[in-house]
């Protein structure tokens, strides 16, 4: 397991690559996209870096399109693709603020980022399909890609759960939010003709478990009926199938889902497995090809030591926020409200009104 040391030295790389503006990109001058950013700023939270995160968080707030998306992509603040909106990256800023709420407690930036969050899953939901799962872009039109991608439809399904949460703890339930989380979590647990064929990919294969759609028995059977597919002993598990590229924070997500699975110590084996990528200020390289002993591709990005730290984290208890992939419980089900504060506690919140 990693020390607190090491933990710390891991956040601190990722807070070096920080914009000025609580921009998080996957290194300094590189790419951004939302859905890693938010990870990035769990991260930060996780090593106590709350106000860096909160930079983060209120940084996607003021960037979000009018109709609840954000671009695939920003170099420099600005959208490289505007006219891409992707329904992963509309949803997860859910998962980030109510980790941050887990982590920190701050009520003003709740209140103050829960407007994005709201946006961001109302059209998550416009963009659900009649079968329950979500297209995975929206079309030039406006409407839905009929496409729905399984990973990206497992971590909608997380969002959905923590902006479920949210809406109770801000006095705001969103039912229509609970009728899509109902029907995405059939459709994820029994209807995979319903997503597009990317079984090569080892995330289409842990995702239902890390998102929480699939739990107790199915998860543990999920999980070993590809193990041999995926996981490289020693090294951790590949991105794909049928190359010799195990990556960093896939092993993570993996341990994961395997400490969500009640397999705990089959994810500190992941963890340790992959600290050959970990680089000596503690950021993490991305993967690496083991027939050439070579890194691949040549990059530290900040997603990929976040996916470290989360696994740190999940796996010692060290934060309020250690339970939130690892627990099936720690979020509430469609339909109920949470029971962290009274409903409408937060500032502000009580007769807010719908954009």
């Amino acid at each position: 397991m990693l020390s607190g040391e090491q933990v710390r030295a891991t956040v601190a790389a990722i807070a070096a690559e920080q914009e000025s503006d609580g921009a998080l990109p996957w290194s300094r001058g590189g790419p951004l996209d939302p859905w890693d950013m938010v990870e990035a700023a769990m991260a930060l939270d996780v090593g106590g870096e709350h106000a860096r995160a909160g930079a983060a968080y209120r940084w996607l707030a003021r960037r979000q399109r009018p109709d609840g998306s954000w671009a695939a992509e920003y170099r420099d603040g600005a959208e490289v693709s505007p006219g891409a909106a992707e329904s992963n990256h509309a949803g997860y800023l859910a998962v980030g603020l109510w980790h941050s709420w887990l982590c920190t407690g701050d009520a003003e930036l709740v209140a103050g980022t829960w407007p994005a969050v709201r946006r961001g899953l109302d059209l998550v939901t416009r963009m659900q399909l009649p079968g329950g799962a979500v297209g995975w872009a929206l079309r030039p039109d406006g409407t839905a890609d009929d496409t729905a991608l399984l990973t990206g439809n497992a971590s909608l399904y997380q969002a959905l759960r923590c902006g479920v949460a949210l809406a109770g703890l801000t006095g705001e339930p969103q039912p229509d939010w609970e009728l899509a989380l109902t029907g995405l979590g059939a459709a994820l647990r029994d209807r995979p003709e319903a997503f597009a064929d990317r079984s090569r990919y080892s995330m289409d294969w842990y995702y239902p478990v890390l998102g929480g759609a699939v739990t107790g028995a199915p998860a543990d059977a999920r999980l070993a009926a590809d193990w041999d597919r995926f996981v490289v002993p020693g090294l951790g598990a590949r991105c794909v199938a049928d190359r010799p590229w195990v990556t960093g924070a896939e092993t993570c997500e993996l341990a994961l889902a395997l400490a969500a699975a009640g397999r705990p110590d089959a994810a500190l084996e992941q963890v340790a497995a992959m600290q050959h990528l970990r680089a000596g200020d503690g950021s993490y390289w991305t993967g690496y090809v083991w027939p050439d002993d070579a890194r691949w591709p040549v990059e530290r990005t900040t997603w990929t030591a976040a996916a470290v730290v989360l696994a740190a984290d999940a796996l010692s208890g060290a934060t309020g926020a250690s339970g939130l992939f690892t627990d099936p419980g720690a979020l509430p089900a469609a339909g109920t409200e949470t029971s962290q504060e009274p409903a409408g506690w937060l500032p502000g919140a009580a007769g807010r009104g719908r954009p």
